[in-house]
């Protein structure tokens, strides 16, 4: 199955040589193509992927979407904006960039926020010099695909102290097409010295269309950069989403990764922070919720490998249904890393007898003089708590829907920006139970 599944791409790779852009990235996307031919797409023999079995992408034939994002009505991309935030925002639709859709306003002297398609045109060093490809250790077939073919995603550079203060929004909409389809977006952000930026991922199902996303982040903070960065995936749920997240640190850089996973069959997301320089620090927070036969994948991992970094890290699941979760956490503490201070927590919740998780923090300390600790969780509803709120005249199914949307909300609350907060709120509390109530209750 694999093997036809790369023939397919060489194929379509070939093909479109010609519309790709020729630049100085010409030479990875070779090098990419390539060794997606000699190691093939990851199976459950690998351990990283040992409770992911990706034959249901590997054994469709996904085709480049042909549809013209300036296609897409503006009542269709208004119904799904969010009003409330007041950003820049790049609009993408099935992995295209659509101008007509797109709001820019004013930015500062030196800053750059543009579409990767033509920011490969007006920023092919500064692109070449940034854009890492893939590592031998970090390699799989999804990230080589995505490399493969870069044609199209978002370039976001700060200048030193610069700080944007409206939020940047990606938007990426996927639908609205009669076959199977891919999308491989490639977004990177580079914030220099004392620079401070909000970035938001989002990714939207359009419709019920079986397409499949493959898309990459990259993001390189110097000295004292500060980024909040929100990915919210809410594909369809007949979709397939792969996104890798990776994230060079630099000397008291500091990042929050916010990652809420609630669409698609079949989702995996891998974040990978390295704290290169000391006083890095990272906070992690995740949440993931499925239902049906959603299989929704999370692996993080933080390098430690300078001394007075921290990383805290909290994910929460729920699943029910025949559902099933998987998250790896690793925390890798290297021998010069003196003094870290590294927090990792795992909790879920199993909403049916046929969910299933599977959970696996880890720790790999070679420095002695650090504060590490980490844990995971697995259980269902508390029954004194489900007795409680019975006892104060709540139903059943409201008292089920209070506490599953406290567990959830533990991670939400997190979250900074008042229009986002908000709306996860509401879409979590839209797949309970007495939703109406539970926003009353919310309120």
């Amino acid at each position: 199955m694999s093997t036809s599944a790369i023939k397919h791409y060489v194929d379509q790779f070939q093909h479109l040589q010609k519309d790709l852009i020729s630049d100085q990235l010409q030479a990875q996307r070779q090098s990419a193509i390539e060794l997606l031919q000699k190691t093939g797409f990851p199976t459950t023999r690998q351990e990283n992927w040992k409770y992911t079995d990706v034959r249901p992408i590997i054994g469709k034939l996904f085709n480049v979407a042909t549809l013209n994002p300036e296609n897409i009505s503006t009542e269709t991309i208004e119904s799904i904006r969010l009003h409330e935030l007041d950003c820049h925002e790049l609009v993408f639709i099935n992995g295209r960039f659509s101008a007509g859709h797109s709001r820019l306003q004013a930015l500062p002297d030196g800053v750059v926020i543009k579409d990767l398609a033509s920011a490969l045109k007006d920023h092919r060093q500064l692109i070449a010099e940034h854009i890492s490809g893939f590592s031998a250790a970090e390699h799989n077939g999804f990230t080589a695909l995505n490399t493969a073919f870069i044609r199209d995603g978002a370039l976001i550079c700060l200048p030193p102290n610069a700080a944007i203060e409206k939020p940047i929004n990606l938007l990426y909409l996927s639908g609205l097409h009669d076959r199977p389809f891919a999308s491989h977006p490639r977004n990177l952000i580079i914030l220099s010295e004392n620079s401070q930026a909000t970035i938001i991922e989002n990714y939207i199902g359009l419709d019920d269309s079986d397409y499949f996303t493959n898309t990459v982040t990259e993001v390189c903070m110097k000295q004292n950069a500060h980024l909040q960065h929100y990915k919210i995936q809410q594909e369809s749920m007949q979709a397939y989403h792969i996104g890798s997240l990776k994230i060079a640190q630099g000397q008291s850089s500091r990042v929050e990764s916010h990652s809420i996973s609630l669409g698609g069959a079949l989702v995996r997301n891998d974040i990978h922070s390295r704290l290169e320089a000391e006083g890095a620090g990272i906070i992690m927070n995740g949440l993931y919720m499925a239902t049906g036969k959603q299989h929704v994948d999370n692996h993080t991992r933080v390098d430690h490998l300078q001394p007075h970094t921290s990383s805290h890290e909290i994910y929460r699941g729920v699943l029910n249904d025949h559902a099933r979760g998987v998250f790896n956490g690793k925390v890798i503490v290297h021998k010069d890393a003196q003094k870290t201070d590294a927090v990792q927590s795992n909790a879920n919740l199993l909403l049916s007898d046929n969910a299933e998780v599977d959970t696996k923090p880890e720790l790999e300390i070679y420095a002695d003089d650090v504060k590490c600790a980490h844990g995971a969780t697995v259980g269902q509803l508390d029954q004194d708590m489900l007795f409680y709120l019975r006892s104060r005249s709540i139903d059943a199914h409201t008292a089920k829907s209070l506490l599953t949307f406290a567990f959830a909300d533990e991670v939400i609350r997190q979250i900074k920006l008042d229009p986002i907060r908000k709306r996860l709120e509401s879409l979590v509390i839209g797949r309970l139970p007495e939703a109406d109530l539970i926003r009353e209750f919310a309120a």
